[in-house]
Protein backbone atom coordinates (compact mmCIF):
# COMPACT_ATOMS: atom_id res chain seq x y z
CA UNK A 1 0.00 0.00 0.00
CA UNK A 2 1.51 3.59 -0.53
CA UNK A 3 3.05 5.57 1.78
CA UNK A 4 0.43 8.34 0.98
CA UNK A 5 -2.64 6.26 1.35
CA UNK A 6 -1.51 5.25 4.84
CA UNK A 7 -0.85 8.63 5.91
CA UNK A 8 -4.49 9.55 4.49
CA UNK A 9 -6.02 6.37 6.17
CA UNK A 10 -4.30 7.28 9.57
CA UNK A 11 -6.18 11.03 9.10
CA UNK A 12 -9.58 8.93 9.07
CA UNK A 13 -8.50 6.91 12.15
CA UNK A 14 -7.53 9.74 14.23
CA UNK A 15 -10.59 11.43 13.38
CA UNK A 16 -12.57 8.49 14.88
CA UNK A 17 -10.50 8.82 17.82
CA UNK A 18 -11.36 12.00 18.33
CA UNK A 19 -14.42 12.52 17.25
CA UNK A 20 -16.21 9.04 17.69
CA UNK A 21 -19.38 10.86 19.55
CA UNK A 22 -19.94 12.78 15.86
CA UNK A 23 -22.53 11.38 13.40
CA UNK A 24 -20.26 9.68 11.31
CA UNK A 25 -20.23 7.48 8.26
CA UNK A 26 -17.70 6.06 5.34
CA UNK A 27 -18.60 8.74 2.98
CA UNK A 28 -17.36 11.62 5.53
CA UNK A 29 -14.63 9.37 6.32
CA UNK A 30 -13.60 8.71 2.94
CA UNK A 31 -13.49 12.76 2.48
CA UNK A 32 -11.33 12.89 5.22
CA UNK A 33 -8.56 10.61 3.72
CA UNK A 34 -9.74 12.17 -0.06
CA UNK A 35 -10.68 8.66 -1.03
CA UNK A 36 -13.98 7.48 -2.41
CA UNK A 37 -16.04 5.61 -0.15
CA UNK A 38 -15.65 2.14 -1.61
CA UNK A 39 -11.61 2.65 -1.79
CA UNK A 40 -11.49 3.87 1.64
CA UNK A 41 -13.38 1.28 3.13
CA UNK A 42 -10.96 -2.10 1.27
CA UNK A 43 -7.97 0.29 2.42
CA UNK A 44 -9.27 0.66 5.58
CA UNK A 45 -9.80 -2.76 6.18
CA UNK A 46 -6.41 -4.09 4.54
CA UNK A 47 -4.49 -1.50 6.34
CA UNK A 48 -6.23 -1.95 9.80
CA UNK A 49 -7.38 -5.73 9.77
CA UNK A 50 -11.35 -4.45 10.33
CA UNK A 51 -13.85 -2.28 8.64
CA UNK A 52 -14.00 1.48 9.67
CA UNK A 53 -17.27 1.17 10.98
CA UNK A 54 -16.46 -1.75 13.52
CA UNK A 55 -12.99 0.04 14.46
CA UNK A 56 -15.43 3.44 15.15
CA UNK A 57 -17.61 1.31 17.29
CA UNK A 58 -14.78 -0.34 18.78
CA UNK A 59 -13.75 3.15 20.07
CA UNK A 60 -17.79 4.13 20.67
CA UNK A 61 -17.42 0.70 23.46
CA UNK A 62 -14.44 1.88 24.25
CA UNK A 63 -15.44 5.54 25.80
CA UNK A 64 -18.81 3.88 27.06
CA UNK A 65 -16.99 1.22 29.63
CA UNK A 66 -14.92 4.32 30.86
CA UNK A 67 -18.70 6.28 31.24
CA UNK A 68 -20.24 3.25 32.58
CA UNK A 69 -17.47 2.63 35.52
CA UNK A 70 -18.02 6.20 36.58
CA UNK A 71 -21.53 5.07 37.27
CA UNK A 72 -22.95 8.49 37.40
CA UNK A 73 -24.83 8.12 33.82
CA UNK A 74 -27.63 5.69 33.06
CA UNK A 75 -27.15 3.17 30.19
CA UNK A 76 -29.03 5.32 27.71
CA UNK A 77 -27.29 8.44 28.52
CA UNK A 78 -23.94 6.78 27.81
CA UNK A 79 -25.11 5.49 24.97
CA UNK A 80 -26.08 8.98 23.29
CA UNK A 81 -23.09 10.26 25.25
CA UNK A 82 -20.69 8.13 22.56
CA UNK A 83 -22.68 8.71 19.75
CA UNK A 84 -24.62 5.94 19.04
CA UNK A 85 -28.29 6.47 17.80
CA UNK A 86 -29.69 3.25 18.96
CA UNK A 87 -29.82 1.93 22.60
CA UNK A 88 -30.37 -1.76 20.79
CA UNK A 89 -27.49 -1.68 18.63
CA UNK A 90 -25.72 -0.02 21.26
CA UNK A 91 -26.64 -3.21 23.91
CA UNK A 92 -25.85 -5.69 21.41
CA UNK A 93 -21.90 -4.33 20.16
CA UNK A 94 -21.31 -3.62 23.83
CA UNK A 95 -22.04 -7.57 24.82
CA UNK A 96 -20.46 -8.60 21.51
CA UNK A 97 -17.26 -6.93 22.35
CA UNK A 98 -17.12 -6.69 26.17
CA UNK A 99 -19.01 -10.01 26.78
CA UNK A 100 -21.58 -8.83 29.25
CA UNK A 101 -24.43 -6.50 29.07
CA UNK A 102 -23.87 -2.39 29.43
CA UNK A 103 -26.14 -2.73 32.52
CA UNK A 104 -24.30 -6.03 34.16
CA UNK A 105 -20.66 -3.98 32.94
CA UNK A 106 -22.14 -0.71 35.28
CA UNK A 107 -23.46 -2.87 38.04
CA UNK A 108 -20.27 -4.69 38.35
CA UNK A 109 -17.69 -3.30 40.79
CA UNK A 110 -14.59 -1.59 39.29
CA UNK A 111 -12.87 -1.14 42.19
CA UNK A 112 -9.87 -3.49 41.95
CA UNK A 113 -8.73 -1.69 38.59
CA UNK A 114 -9.35 2.03 40.06
CA UNK A 115 -5.53 1.85 41.15
CA UNK A 116 -4.12 1.35 37.80
CA UNK A 117 -3.28 4.38 35.34
CA UNK A 118 -5.49 5.02 32.50
CA UNK A 119 -2.95 4.76 29.91
CA UNK A 120 -1.78 1.18 31.11
CA UNK A 121 -5.91 -0.08 31.75
CA UNK A 122 -6.00 1.25 28.40
CA UNK A 123 -3.60 -1.19 27.10
CA UNK A 124 -6.13 -4.41 28.69
CA UNK A 125 -9.53 -3.05 28.84
CA UNK A 126 -9.87 -2.11 25.31
CA UNK A 127 -12.95 -4.42 23.71
CA UNK A 128 -11.81 -6.93 21.49
CA UNK A 129 -13.76 -8.37 19.10
CA UNK A 130 -15.17 -12.01 19.45
CA UNK A 131 -12.70 -12.77 21.58
CA UNK A 132 -10.58 -13.40 19.15
CA UNK A 133 -7.51 -11.92 20.92
CA UNK A 134 -6.26 -12.07 24.40
CA UNK A 135 -5.78 -8.83 26.40
CA UNK A 136 -3.24 -7.10 26.73
CA UNK A 137 -1.08 -4.43 24.90
CA UNK A 138 -1.84 -4.18 20.85
CA UNK A 139 0.07 -2.11 18.31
Amino acid sequence: MPLDDIVRLRRARDTMDRDYAQPLDVTALARVALMSPGHFSRSFRAAFGETPYSYLMTRRIERAKALLRRGDLSVTEVCFAVGCTSLGSFSTRFTELVGESPSAYRARDHEDGAAIPACIAKMYLRPIRNGEAKPGPRN
